[in-house]
C-alpha cells in the first residue's frame, strides 16, 4: 500500500514540476559573486532547491556524528558503571565507635 502512495505522490510531484515549467517559461539573470548566467526560471528552482537540499543534509549528517559520539560515551560510562555495580570493591570496613 505504501508503494502505491509513494508512487502517486512522485506523479503529482512530477506533474506539479512540469506544470510549474510550462507556466514559466521565461529566462532570469542570476548575479552572483563572479558573474551571471541567464537560465530559465525551472532550472533555477530546481538547482536552489537541490543546492538547499544538499546544505540541509551536510548539516543533518553533522549533527547525526556529534549525536553518534556522544552516545558511545554514555554507552561506556554505562558499561563501567555497571561493571562496578557486578564487582564491587572490597573496603574495610571502620567501627564507628
Amino acid at each position: 500500500m505504501s508503494r502505491i502512495l509513494s508512487a502517486i505522490a512522485l506523479v503529482l510531484l512530477i506533474g506539479v514540476g512540469i506544470t510549474f515549467t510550462v507556466l514559466n517559461p521565461q529566462r532570469v539573470t542570476l548575479n552572483y559573486l563572479l558573474g551571471s548566467l541567464e537560465l530559465p526560471l525551472a532550472v533555477l528552482v530546481v538547482l536552489m532547491l537541490a543546492l538547499g537540499a544538499v546544505l540541509g543534509l551536510l548539516v543533518a549528517g553533522f549533527m547525526i556524528l556529534r549525536l553518534k559520539r556522544e552516545n558511545r560515551k554514555l554507552r561506556r560510562q554505562s558499561r563501567r558503571a555497571e561493571q562496578e555495580a557486578a564487582n564491587p570493591r572490597t573496603l574495610p570496613i571502620k567501627d564507628s565507635r
